[in-house]
């Protein structure tokens, strides 16, 4: 049977020792059927010979057909195809989340951490238990190694452990560390000049710019523009507001972020190669003027 051109090669190999083994098998049933059929031959010989010897006069002597009992050919197991080679999956090593001591400026971001591992590592943890223990291995010092201590304190006075979901431990866990008026400290921020970009880059800026206003519940476009626009440098604001082509809408935070990235990027890039300018200035050469002869050197007449 022939097989379209573009038939895989494993697909073709596998079609071949099927239809290989097929006429194996076909082989065999033919053997089988003849041994089968000249068994039954002499049987019915035989048979017939004893009815003959029964009812009728005694015949002339007859040699007896001699019984075939031929075996079928060995037939080979089939041999078991060769199966493609899968690719093993494998998964990075996931960084464990930093030690915490209860500062509340790194809370959130260690929370993040945490709940991040758990997501990728679930398999690690049969409950939320092991969850909740394993998060506090990281309490090491501070106000976070004080309510650890205490809740392990209050395990020993029942016998049970205080926090029993991580739902709930989530919820104590913000309670205790995450800043207690985030939203209102958030809103005076970004009403002064503390959270201005000053000698900081547009990328570092920008992280704690998108943090003030998602604590202050800022969702607003134009509210964004503004303040984003207001805590930049003078300069690259001016040169973004002041684009010829393809100046962001003032209601468009994202392109503003994008905008403020890249006049950013091109500055560093600049003092980068004004700075490779300078070092590769050629040093001021040594004179090459004759040295003057000593005065002692001429005789006086």
């Amino acid at each position: 049977m022939s097989l379209p051109a573009d038939t895989p090669p494993a697909v073709a190999d596998a079609l071949g020792y099927l239809q290989h083994h097929l006429q194996e098998l076909t082989e065999c049933q033919n053997a089988s059927e003849h041994v089968i059929n000249n068994t039954l031959a002499g049987l019915t010989a035989q048979i017939q010979q004893l009815t003959q010897l029964m009812t009728g006069p005694a015949p002339a002597p007859t040699v007896a057909l001699p019984l075939v009992t031929t075996s079928p050919p060995p037939v080979n197991p089939p041999s078991p195809v060769p199966s493609a080679p899968t690719k093993q999956q494998t998964r990075p090593k996931l960084p464990s989340p930093p030690d915490f001591s209860g500062e509340r400026t790194s809370s959130r971001a260690f929370l993040n951490s945490c709940m991040l591992y758990l997501c990728l590592a679930l398999e690690q943890f049969s409950c939320d238990e092991e969850k909740i223990f394993w998060t506090l291995t990281f309490f090491k010092d501070g106000h976070a190694a004080r309510w650890s201590e205490n809740l392990f304190r209050q395990e020993a006075d029942t016998g049970i452990f205080p926090i029993q979901s991580w739902a709930d431990f989530e919820q104590q866990f913000r309670s205790q560390f995450f800043p207690v008026n985030a939203e209102a400290d958030a809103v005076n921020a970004l009403k002064g000049s503390a959270y201005y970009q000053g000698n900081r880059m547009v990328d570092d800026y920008l992280d704690s710019f998108l943090t003030l206003v998602s604590d202050a519940g800022y969702t607003d476009p134009w509210t964004l523009v503004v303040k984003f626009r207001r805590g930049l440098r003078t300069n690259i604001q001016g040169q973004i507001a002041t684009m010829p082509f393809g100046r962001p809408a003032d209601t468009d935070p994202e392109a503003w972020y994008a905008a403020a990235r890249r006049i950013d990027q091109a500055r560093l890039t600049n003092e980068a190669f004004q700075s490779t300018l300078r070092s590769t200035t050629m040093a001021p050469t040594r004179s090459t003027f004759p040295r003057s002869t000593p005065l002692s050197m001429f005789r006086l007449p």
